[in-house]
């Protein structure tokens, strides 16, 4: 039932933007509508570039002091949609693209999808990961147990 709307966004956003274009370019002119749509994708390239790297540096050190950088993350998909919205030509994704470039309203967005989301690691953050954990045979060879001639002698052939 929720993704029944998907059909009618598709098809909606495409009519709001030709409908924006068609009323910004008769308020003020062809070339200056292009010249809008032309710089709000420089601005996106810029700010999801800037925004960016800011979320990484956050990512970074959330990882160094040992904790799920699970808002960080959500954050960088936000920032990446934003610069996508913006660099999209239309004037409906430049208002969205810039809206989600704001950090209050990205921190709306985390906390309504805070107790949606589930983000889990392969390890417990302690630095064993799940597989480690598990008991088994280790297997370790040296340089020359392991090579790409066909021996006859190996183990590891049919007879």
């Amino acid at each position: 039932m929720r993704f029944s709307i998907i059909p009618f966004l598709l098809l909606g956003i495409p009519l709001a933007e030709i409908a924006v274009f068609v009323i910004v370019g008769q308020q003020i002119g062809l070339f200056p509508t292009l010249g809008l749509v032309i710089g709000t994708a420089v601005l996106g390239s810029i700010l999801l570039r800037v925004q960016g790297f800011g979320v990484l540096s956050r990512m970074q050190r959330e990882l160094a002091e040992r904790r799920l950088p699970g808002r960080e993350l959500v954050h960088g998909v936000m920032i990446l949609l934003a610069g996508l919205l913006l660099v999209v030509p239309g004037f409906v994704t430049d208002i969205l693209g810039l809206l989600l470039f704001i950090p209050p309203i990205r921190d709306l967005a985390w906390r309504f999808l805070r107790s949606r989301v589930v983000v889990m690691s392969p390890t417990d953050m302690s630095g064993t990961s799940r597989h480690d954990r598990r008991p088994g045979k280790t297997i370790d060879l040296d340089l020359e147990d392991y090579s790409s001639s066909e021996g006859k002698d190996s183990p590891w052939r049919g007879k």
